[in-house]
């Protein structure tokens, strides 16, 4: 198989992973359509917020009799819902959910309303959205450009692997040092800016995030082991690469940083 082939198939699947990344998740905004007065509602309600200004939260209703309104309340609380009066922009409704400390989350659900019709747009289940820091770009798109470049250099050493006559040695050598630039180095940054702290991980945490990263790399780092003096290494280059690929699957942010409101006095 030429090199061109290779490097097109190890792209395909990198490109196929980060088209799942980006979709699924619990980051990722919660979408729909639902009827009222005779009309579609489409709607995007966000799941993740980033900087120090309240959340804004935004649906098109085009019909201009149509009202809403957010309930909220602060995750995992004894709280009361709180109820806001959507104000009409136009053709959108709008409402400010209060800004929460890095990593804190509120549950919200807008309802709308015309005469006596009133629909919750997601149904008994609120929206659920984590607050965070504001990440410079100059730290997050080195991040993401770097970790998804050892995904691809992940697969394009599992595909080496699976050739009789060749080495996948330096692939993975390269494998391992961009997801520990990227991985550690960065990611770590990015986590601080994020949410205050460096690593959420094993031994100091749960963080889903962070613990796969060190699995992957401890994963790459015995394949590389494996392979010192030069030896192809095949099915630990293979194992590593499958395990990073599993990694990956794994929906982003599962299982991620959580303020504990119980740890904190204050009103939501």
């Amino acid at each position: 198989m030429k090199k061109f082939a290779i490097w097109t198939i190890a792209i395909i699947i990198t490109l196929a992973t980060a088209l799942y990344q980006r979709r699924t998740g619990p980051t990722y905004p919660v979408e729909g359509k639902a009827e009222l007065a005779g009309s579609t509602i489409r709607y995007i309600l966000d799941r993740s917020h980033g900087g120090e200004e309240d959340h804004e939260v935004q649906v098109k209703a085009d019909n201009r009799d149509v009202t809403g309104s957010v309930q909220y309340k602060r995750y995992k609380t004894d709280d009361p819902w709180t109820t806001l009066a959507m104000l009409r922009q136009e053709d959108l409704l709008t409402a400010k959910l209060p800004h929460q400390p890095p990593a804190g989350k509120l549950a919200y659900k807008v309802i709308l309303s015309h005469e006596e019709e009133q629909i919750s747009l997601t149904g008994e289940r609120p929206v659920i959205i984590r607050f965070r820091g504001d990440v410079s770009p100059f730290a997050l798109i080195p991040h993401v450009i770097i970790m998804f470049l050892a995904m691809l250099f992940s697969n394009r050493a599992g595909i080496e692997a699976l050739r009789p006559t060749a080495n996948p040695r330096k692939y993975a050598i390269w494998t391992l040092v961009l997801l520990f630039v990227g991985g550690i180095i960065l990611g770590s940054i990015v986590q601080k800016l994020a949410f205050g702290v460096f690593w959420t991980g094993f031994p100091l945490g749960y963080d889903l995030t962070d613990n796969k990263t060190l699995i992957a790399l401890i994963g790459w780092l015995v394949a590389v082991i494996a392979g010192r003096g030069g030896k192809p290494a095949r099915w630990w280059v293979l194992g590593a690469a499958i395990l990073l690929l599993v990694v990956y699957l794994i929906p982003h942010s599962l299982m991620g940083s959580e303020l504990d409101y119980s740890q904190m006095i204050s009103s939501p």
